[in-house]
């Protein structure tokens, strides 16, 4: 990174440069000092940045501008012509001084880190400091712990030097990884799957003299070959092309800038925020999205069930069992409220899921949203629109007349109590929305007389029927979740217990 500026007292033009030593190395005159330098800031856990000056005539700089000018009014290729005109300036640059900075942890960088491992989570830092920097923030951040042996993967610039480095690092793969980053896009180009496989099984990977195009090659290529959902996190500008390359952008407000929070999914202010983020927040919002999602397919199958038996019945003459308002009630007033409150629900409390990252464990094998726990909706559904719509009419055959009112009835209260099977945790609004509904059922009765009629709903007959239908339609399935969780409660309910 650079910039032109000029003495306003001598006219003096200069271009000052910054950047990494490796980088700076080559642009700077030569000296017999810079590396050892770094090095040795380096090996103290100090972040290294090596800034050097070039002086301008005012002939190079009005050539340097026109060209510029030009470049920026390209129509293909801008980017790379642009900064081609740059590197002409990026050469034979005069070393001003090497600065080194030591880069603090936040408060509970080690305990995050920690829950994160303990929930199951793979951790791979990419930083552009150092091999001996990045190795000391690695340790004592504790993403590699003082136990786990570190492999330190060799320079490799061939085809050979990869496959020979690899083969070594096949024997210790338990080992945390750390790697440069121009070895790791070696390895990449002729051996991208081994590499990845192997890298899959280390317990940790840290990859140094990262630039943030190889951030972001890093993330596309996790996601390539893990087939898993990937969460980057950063602070700085340098890591906003890896944020926006990752399923979830997580963006950290520091000293460096809001511009990695402005590209993020999520803004925190904190590193120690991403273990509730994930364990609680994200928890919460994989469960409830599954729970939503399949009771509202649920929701609509039951309708379409019954609406295919009562068709079936007439001889499949395409008349529409529930007309106008009923149809459209039933999706809004009447069912609404009660489902769409299942994003309130919560299996244990944020204190639990805290004190057990193991819990999220559960989310990665998929059995919250699965192909079994699809299937399974879809037999419920069909079993209960069957059940209310055969038994309504085997129950009523002296009053099919009234077949729209019974099984409407029995349709609403089914699902009301099909949500009280769902619901884990109770919250007041539940409560609220399941009262709401039966109150809107209730006006139905006053308001549409034409669908409804009160003296035949408000026989003993009928409520005898009624119950005996709705046990019929809900009843099995409340033996079956208390029989569950009797013999082989999930672990959620266990911790429940316990506490």
């Amino acid at each position: 990174m650079g910039i032109i500026v000029r003495d306003t007292a001598t006219k003096e033009i200069s271009f000052v440069m910054k950047g990494a030593d490796v980088v700076m190395a080559n642009i700077v005159q030569y000296n017999d000092w810079l590396e050892e330098e770094c090095d040795n800031m380096a090996r103290e856990g100090l972040r290294t940045l090596v800034v050097a000056r070039k002086t301008l005539s005012q002939d190079q700089y009005d050539d340097f501008e026109r060209r510029y000018n030009e470049a920026k009014l390209s129509i293909h290729d801008r980017a790379r012509q642009m900064r081609q005109v740059q590197l002409t300036l990026e050469g034979d640059m005069q070393l001003l001084c090497v600065t080194g900075v030591e880069d603090k942890l936040q408060p509970d960088v080690r305990t995050s880190l920690e829950l994160l491992a303990n929930a199951g989570i793979k951790v791979w830092m990419l930083t552009g400091d150092k091999l001996e920097t990045a190795t000391n923030i690695a340790i004592s951040s504790r993403l590699v712990s003082r136990m786990t042996p570190i492999y330190q993967f060799k320079p490799v610039k061939t085809r050979t030097e990869a496959h020979n480095e690899l083969n070594n690092f096949r024997k210790h793969n338990e080992n945390a990884l750390i790697i440069l980053g121009n070895s790791l896009m070696t390895c990449l180009e002729h051996y991208e799957q081994e590499f990845v496989e192997l890298a899959m099984m280390s317990p940790a990977v840290v990859v140094c003299r990262c630039s943030p195009t190889q951030k972001a090659a890093i993330v596309h290529l996790i996601k390539k070959h893990s087939d898993k959902p990937v969460a980057a996190i950063g602070d700085g500008g340098n890591d906003v092309s890896m944020i926006q390359a990752a399923d979830a952008g997580i963006g950290i407000v520091g000293k460096e800038g809001k511009q990695a929070s402005l590209a993020a999914d999520f803004s925190i202010t904190q590193f120690s925020y991403v273990g509730r983020l994930l364990l609680w927040h994200g928890r919460n919002s994989y469960n409830r999205c599954a729970s939503l999602s399949q009771f509202i397919i649920h929701r609509g199958l039951i309708i379409s069930v019954m609406q295919a038996i009562f068709s079936a019945v007439f001889f499949f003459v395409s008349i529409s069992l529930y007309q106008g308002v009923l149809l459209i009630g039933y999706s809004s007033f009447f069912t609404m409220g009660p489902v769409f409150l299942l994003v309130l629900d919560v299996d244990v409390e944020a204190k639990i899921a805290m004190m057990y990252p193991e819990l999220y464990k559960e989310l990665q094998k998929g059995r919250v949203l699965s192909y079994k726990t699809f299937f399974m909706w879809i037999l419920v559904s069909v079993y209960q629109g069957a059940a209310i719509m055969y038994l309504g009419i085997l129950l009523f055959k002296e009053d099919f007349i009234h077949v729209i009112a019974i099984t409407f009835t029995v349709l609403i209260v089914t699902e009301l109590l099909m949500v009280v099977v769902t619901v884990r945790t109770w919250h007041w609004l539940m409560a609220v929305a399941q009262i709401f509904s039966l109150g809107c059922y209730f006006l139905a009765l006053v308001f549409l007389p034409e669908y409804f009629d009160p003296d035949f709903l408000t026989s003993t007959n009928f409520l005898l029927k009624f119950v005996a239908l709705t046990a019929a339609s809900c009843l099995p399935l409340f033996i079956m979740k208390y029989l569950r969780k009797r013999f082989a409660p999930p672990i959620y309910a266990k911790l429940q217990q316990s506490g």
